[in-house]
């Protein structure tokens, strides 16, 4: 029954879906984070991926605050993220994002007010990029959640998941090797850099083929198909082993 119980528990671990086991939390946010994934502080930035080196090339999440300037306000982060955004790449080439919508959106956590926004290519050609952005006090917070065009709908319930876990705070002055954004210009959503060509971030070169997309998802269900395999030969192991070892009863002469 052991063994029955470990190999339960192996399946359960590869089943579809993402698992939330960890919570992150900044000096200014916190919220659930998925299983293997961490966050790193990059300058003025919290940046989270996944340990999964291919995975890194998915998706990318980052975290950045800054006191509050004229410019930081809900409608204001509203107005500007209803906006295309422009930014240069590698040779010159100018890249134009397209919004999808910007909206105002209340935490599930705390009932905290944020403004919530997706646009393509706004961050790195072929991604999609949901902002939250809100105000806390004298804070001004942006969070970011990036996602290849092929992955989107894979990761769209772990994101919402994330987002819906969601809690801001002031916990005064930061401590350590922490440092608020300092900039201006588009209030704290101006202040997360693009990622250009993705590779500050490593998340350049993305498999975006469909044909590795669906390599992966099979790679998965032939694990699920191995474990049920296994399960299946343990149960047989089991039945058999409790019949050799029930007595024979004696014919009566």
């Amino acid at each position: 029954m052991l063994k029955l119980s470990l190999l339960l528990a192996l399946f359960m671990a590869f089943m579809p879906g993402q698992s939330f086991a960890a919570k992150f939390t900044s000096q200014y946010c916190e919220f659930e984070l998925p299983v293997g994934w961490s966050c790193a502080l990059e300058g003025t930035e919290w940046v989270c991926q996944s340990s999964n080196k291919d995975r890194q090339r998915e998706a990318i999440i980052i975290l950045a605050a800054k006191i509050r300037g004229d410019s930081d306000s809900l409608d204001f982060y509203q107005n500007h993220l209803t906006q295309s955004k422009t930014f240069m790449l590698p040779g010159g080439k100018t890249q134009v994002s397209e919004p999808k919508y910007a909206r105002k959106w209340e935490s599930t956590a705390d009932k905290h007010p944020w403004i919530d926004a997706l646009h393509m290519a706004s961050e790195v050609p072929g991604f999609f990029t949901r902002y939250m952005a809100t105000t806390k006090e004298d804070l001004g917070i942006a969070v970011t959640f990036s996602v290849a065009k092929d992955h989107y709908d894979s990761y769209q319930d772990v994101f919402q998941r994330i987002i819906d876990s969601m809690r801001v705070f002031r916990q005064g002055q930061a401590t350590g090797d922490f440092k608020l954004a300092t900039r201006d210009e588009g209030g704290i959503v101006g202040d997360i850099p693009a990622y250009g060509d993705g590779t500050k971030y490593d998340i350049s070169n993305v498999q975006t083929n469909r044909g590795k997309v669906n390599a992966a998802s099979g790679s998965d269900y032939l694990i699920i198909l191995l474990v049920l395999a296994g399960l299946g030969f343990a149960v047989y192991k089991l039945k058999k082993k409790k019949g050799s070892a029930s007595p024979k009863k004696k014919k009566k002469k």
